[in-house]
């Protein structure tokens, strides 16, 4: 895990969709989308529910995003 990965993280947590995530970041969407699966993976479980419109967070993501923000401040 990179810090880098969680600041994308947490922007796809608050921006509740991966296309305006990436524009924030300035980063095509494939490659935050790709970011986001390798972070899911070295959890070994599911970030995000996906959605067409919104993106919501699991249980896992849920409890990821206090830690995030803390290492990250």
């Amino acid at each position: 895990m990179e810090l880098y990965q969680l600041s994308y993280f947490l922007e796809v947590a608050r921006q509740r969709n991966f296309t305006r995530a990436a524009e924030r970041l300035r980063l095509a969407q494939p490659a935050l989308s790709q970011q986001m699966k390798n972070l899911e993976a070295e959890f070994g479980t599911p970030l995000f529910v996906r959605g067409r419109k919104e993106t919501h967070l699991t249980a896992a993501g849920e409890a990821l995003l206090p830690r995030a923000e803390g290492l990250l401040a």
